[in-house]
């Protein structure tokens, strides 16, 4: 299903992809043009900055995979293993244990936001909930920090994979996430009309959009109109190939996994390769309050290890990594305490996050937290610390300063430090 989320204004996906609903044959015509995604992409991708994020739904028990306490009444049944980094992590995750050169964990995150909406709120913006304000999230942020250096960029420049994410908050519906599923399908968009009626339909839809505007200097309808124009560039692009993963060959796409998430994380690669600046993949299903290690090492750490330790390989392999942030996170970690029902309930008091590429240092284990992982005992980092080590290894300053729409200026990040570890 296409998300519900509505914009500030007021307007939901599902309202601008209605308007394209029954005049759209032009995407089918998209998606199965052959041959490179455009001729230059790959002089469009060359220095040009990315990130990806890895959002864990639900709230991982990052004691039991990044921050283990074998041996602690906490600790669980899991060990720990070596890693090519400076730490060690769960025996669960021996690929992305070879892949830790390139990543970095803080185990010194300490928020205070242990709801679900709200943590996911706050990890996706760095600010707490406000009824007066809808802050923007990570990837509109990004994507309109980075656009600029992507002049030829038809795609949307804010992916999310398999899932809804942040909104654009005050920065307007133009840098609105463009959610598709992890083979890289538009959802409930259905195309049946030849290219010469769509782009006539196109046409009179924004001499209408235009008109309404310019009478009424309505901000709501140029943003509509601008949300309609991006749409209908997306429609007929050649770039629009970025989606196509059932063109990569079945060896990679079963190195990345062939579930939602390892295709997501392939799609992911291609898009950033495509030059898209901001891509989220969304792995749910993380709330585990009953049966918490039964579940991690049958199915979710399985599947994170495949899916990430091969994202990270090719970027690195491909030359990209170097240019391409990798932001792993949820809400919140999971109580030190195993329950009743053998699970882990939510605690955001001492937890853990990973990052790496864009110049951010990978192999490190940055804070600490005590031995049974209840506290924090180095300096503590809260959203908008990581947000702002994002941005600096993305080159995004951290001056940058937005207003919002009651006029409030709003610093990027929250006005959050960077992490200093992770920086050169």
């Amino acid at each position: 299903m296409i998300s519900n989320w509505k914009t500030p204004n007021g307007m939901s996906r599902r309202h601008f992809m209605n308007h394209m609903a029954g005049s759209s044959a032009a995407f089918s015509a998209a998606m199965t043009l052959g041959g490179a995604i455009q001729a230059n992409a790959e002089e469009m991708r060359k220095s040009h900055k990315s990130a990806i994020m890895l959002w864990m739904g639900g709230g991982p028990p990052t004691i039991d995979i990044w921050d283990l306490k074998p041996g602690a009444p906490t600790g669980g049944p899991f060990r720990p293993i070596s890693t090519t980094g400076d730490m060690q992590i769960c025996e669960h995750m021996p690929m992305v244990a070879k892949q830790m050169h390139n990543l970095s964990v803080v185990r010194s995150m300490s928020t205070r936001e242990a709801d679900h909406n709200r943590g996911r709120y706050y990890m996706h913006t760095g600010f707490v909930p406000n009824p007066n304000i809808e802050h923007p999230g990570y990837g509109s942020v990004v994507a309109h920090e980075l656009i600029s250096q992507r002049p030829q960029l038809e795609i949307p420049p804010f992916v999310t994979i398999g899932g809804a994410s942040s909104g654009p908050g005050f920065l307007g519906m133009a840098w609105s996430p463009f959610a598709v599923t992890s083979n890289g399908r538009i959802r409930n968009l259905s195309m049946n009309l030849e290219d010469g009626r769509l782009r006539r339909r196109m046409a009179a839809l924004q001499e209408i959009e235009s008109g309404f505007a310019t009478r009424t200097n309505d901000n709501p309808a140029t943003e509509h109109g601008k949300v309609l124009k991006k749409t209908f560039d997306l429609l007929t692009s050649s770039q629009m190939e970025a989606f196509r993963v059932e063109k990569e060959d079945e060896k990679t796409k079963e190195r990345y996994g062939n579930d939602g998430f390892g295709q997501g994380c392939l799609l992911a690669r291609r898009l950033v390769e495509a030059g898209v600046p901001f891509v989220e993949v969304d792995l749910g299903g993380w709330d585990l309050h009953n049966n918490t290690h039964q579940t991690l090492s049958t199915t979710k750490l399985p599947q994170l290890d495949r899916a990430m330790s091969a994202l990270v390989e090719d970027l690195e392999q491909r030359g990209l990594l170097q240019d391409t942030a990798i932001i792993w996170m949820g809400e919140f970690g999971r109580t030190p305490r195993i329950n009743q029902n053998a699970g882990r309930d939510h605690w955001a008091r001492a937890w853990s996050c990973v990052v790496g590429g864009a110049g951010i240092k990978g192999g490190l284990a940055v804070g600490q937290t005590n031995s049974d992982g209840t506290e924090v005992e180095s300096e503590p980092f809260r959203s908008e610390d990581l947000m702002a080590t994002v941005c600096e290894g993305l080159g995004i300053s951290l001056e940058t300063t937005f207003m919002s729409k009651n006029r409030r200026p709003m610093k990027i990040a929250n006005g959050g430090k960077v992490i200093s570890e992770l920086v050169a």
